[in-house]
């Protein structure tokens, strides 16, 4: 039997006895993990919303046997895609309209239809149909202010985290990085527990449900001392701690009538971030030379990629400079002014750095990616990390989050979130804090995107780019997020010494 924190061996399933013992799976380590890609033509017909025409052609092609395996996952993904859009495009225009008369009791049918046609409500045309995004009411209200004030009292305000605003919380970690000269700084220790619970008969009776929660590794000076406190069931298998997308994985038999839980409880130490970075010290160095910087100003498809919409952004906006700091602050505030808004799930996006470009909003991994993308372009080696962020327990806040880090010579790796942005301060250090500084209210799960899990997932993931509700299947298939709900819930412990 698989004791508690320790990996895999060899077990064996006895559900009979009430026993349920992991079996041994493939590693599937570190490798990519993201869906391959589908025939241009069958793209194109599901970007336009003709899903009945991809439909067809699929159902055409997966009968044919010539298919490689890597083609037939590619079409088989497309029509899961197609099905994941339909659930985020929930909202006919009845729903649509009722939605925004909610909040606005007078609405007159012009101004309804002047709103969607005009873009203000996210839509999409699905064979000969008008879908409307199940968040494009309320981005709507977030995103135009003219529209805004339209709605009826009272009105609820829409909510922030505290630290994305300028907290008292910033000029701590500021000051006591000035008096030390240490990085990292005041110091919190918290106790998580994630659990992902699935709904009661998502899986038949008797079927083993495999899961995946997201579980954070051991960062130098970001986030130390971690220690698993219990997970349900106890039998697991954590991932090895070079895993760039670190999970606990548990399995049990799903029962009739009754949800299958599971948790999992740990401790960790996380750090405040802050460098103390001169401009006037910063090299411009050839990190493509260089192999251990050289993937980080790669491009890397789907989501990385150096198109001419983005060249042509990148030059409107770092125009002359060659100071890579001075480069990375400007790319930080054009992404900066791209207002946040609710997004689709990421495995429905085709590029998601891309999409930040274009759609008018975005959400914090899509300006990540964007931000990623264009430092890479100009020769400044950029990474993601992600995880949850939270707060104090009198402050009530926790949300998921993506960031990331960029690499500045001499200085090394140091971190940046740009959904955060530039805080409202005349004070540089302050107003400036997430470009080279983080917080100390958050946990890293993943130090990159679309990596692989171990032990590997069968099905397509939920998640194809993150990791951070956590992931679940059965030997029928993959459950999605509409199959099982999940929880973050975390306790503030005594000042670490």
């Amino acid at each position: 039997m698989l004791q508690l924190g320790v990996h895999l061996g060899v077990a064996v399933r006895a559900v009979a006895a009430g026993i349920v013992c992991l079996l041994p799976l493939a590693a599937g380590a570190h490798g990519d993990d993201l869906p391959p890609p589908a025939p241009p033509g069958i793209h194109a017909l599901v970007e336009r919303g003709d899903f009945t025409a991809a439909e067809n052609r699929i159902a055409t092609l997966l009968a044919t046997e010539a298919l490689s395996p890597e083609e037939r996952r590619g079409l088989e993904f497309q029509r899961e895609r197609m099905r994941r859009i339909r659930l985020d495009f929930g909202l006919d225009e009845a729903a649509a309209r009722a939605a925004v008369r909610r909040q606005v009791p007078d609405l007159r049918d012009a101004e309804f239809n002047a709103w969607s046609s005009g873009g203000l409500l996210e839509s999409m045309h699905i064979d000969g149909q008008t879908r409307y995004f199940n968040r494009s009411v309320s981005n709507m209200f977030r995103l135009h202010p003219a529209v805004a004030a339209r709605r009826a009292s009272p009105v609820r305000p829409f909510r922030s985290g505290p630290y994305e605003q300028l907290h008292p919380h910033h000029r701590e970690v500021v000051e006591a990085a000035r008096a030390s000269g240490a990085t990292s700084v005041v110091p919190r220790r918290v106790r998580v527990t994630q659990s992902l619970t699935v709904k009661p008969d998502a899986v038949p009776a008797g079927e083993t449900v495999r899961a995946w929660i997201p579980y954070p590794r051991e960062i130098g000076g970001q986030q130390e001392g971690l220690r698993l406190v219990a997970s349900a069931p106890s039998v697991h298998r954590i991932a090895p701690a070079d895993t760039l997308q670190r999970t606990v994985y548990m399995e049990q038999p799903a029962v009739a009538g009754e949800p299958t839980h599971f948790s999992a409880t740990y401790e960790l130490t996380v750090h405040a971030r802050r460098f103390d970075i001169d401009p006037a010290r910063v090299e411009r160095i050839d990190a493509a030379a260089d192999p251990a910087l050289a993937p980080h100003v790669a491009e890397r498809a789907p989501h990385i990629v150096f198109s001419p919409a983005m060249r042509a952004f990148s030059e409107r906006v770092v125009g002359d400079e060659t100071n890579p700091y001075r480069i990375a602050q400007k790319l930080f505030a054009a992404v900066d002014d791209i207002p946040w808004g609710g997004a689709r799930e990421y495995s429905t996006i085709d590029n998601l750095g891309e999409h930040a470009l274009h759609a008018g909003h975005a959400d914090c991994g899509q300006v990540t990616l964007l931000l990623m993308t264009l430092l890479r372009m100009n020769g400044i080696p950029a990474r993601w990390q992600s995880g949850w962020v939270y707060s104090e327990d009198a402050e009530r806040h926790d949300t998921m989050h993506d960031w990331g880090w960029l690499y500045l010579a001499p200085y090394g790796w140091v971190p940046m979130d740009v959904t955060t942005g530039q805080l409202a301060s005349e004070d540089d250090d302050l107003r400036w804090f997430y470009l080279g500084g983080l917080d100390a209210y958050r946990i890293a799960f993943n130090d990159d995107f679309g990596r692989a899990f171990v032990p590997a997932k069968t099905h397509f993931r939920s998640e194809t780019v993150d990791s951070q509700r956590g992931e679940a299947e059965w030997s029928g298939g993959n459950l999605y997020f509409d199959q099982w709900d999940y929880a973050f819930d975390w306790q503030m412990l005594p000042a670490v010494e």
